[in-house]
């Protein structure tokens, strides 16, 4: 029975690899490819995360505060606050270079989701997003998610899904803050590496 499962499971497995997948109501005859040694896809891109704080512009800001902090965040002195409970939803652009884009509204890759200081005695994070690509170039969606150590240079974030011309892959992305002032703008250098993906 054993020997039996391990037949239908290779079976399946194979006939993933010669799959016709549908993207974007297109059928296109692609390969699915698995290597945990070298990425089948790599790509670098940055995040810019605008919040917006009362006092600078609602129509350049990208993200919003939509809880408040909660008491225990400002309750452990020695930290003076780690916005321990607020959620942040933000809806970003995305560059391949560092440059903020003339208009933040119509780029063809934005950041969409959430993230939420998850610790009261560091200023740390937690991600969960998704990389919503609308171009000629490449359609569909990235999911990401995971912690954000702000502290470490270098943190890795999973990504754990994907859409269209990034349907069904798994991999990756490295965070690194590039630049930052004060709590208002931050931009997030991605490296993204997938190692799941259909090419």
């Amino acid at each position: 029975m054993a020997s039996l499962t391990i037949v239908v499971a290779t079976i399946f497995l194979l006939s993933l690899t010669s799959a016709s997948v549908a993207v974007h109501g297109r059928s296109s005859r692609r390969r699915f490819v698995r290597s945990y040694d070298e990425p089948c896809m790599e790509m670098r891109l940055y995040l810019h995360d605008i919040l917006y704080d009362y006092s600078n512009s609602t129509s350049n800001s990208t993200a919003a505060a939509a809880t408040k902090p909660t008491a225990l965040a400002n309750a452990v002195p020695s930290t003076g606050g780690t916005f321990f409970g607020e959620v942040v939803v933000f809806n970003d652009p995305v560059t391949e270079g560092r440059a903020l884009p003339p208009s933040l509204e119509e780029t063809a890759v934005r950041a969409q989701g959430l993230y939420l200081y998850n610790s009261k005695e560091a200023f740390n994070a937690w991600f969960a997003f998704s990389i919503v690509f609308n171009s000629t170039g490449r359609r569909g969606t990235l999911n990401l998610m995971g912690a954000d150590i702000i502290a470490e240079k270098t943190r890795d974030i999973s990504v754990v899904g994907g859409t269209g011309d990034f349907f069904m892959s798994r991999g990756v992305a490295t965070l690194r803050t590039d630049a930052f002032e004060g709590f208002t703008y931050f931009r997030l250098q991605m490296d993204i590496k997938l190692y799941e993906c259909y090419v």
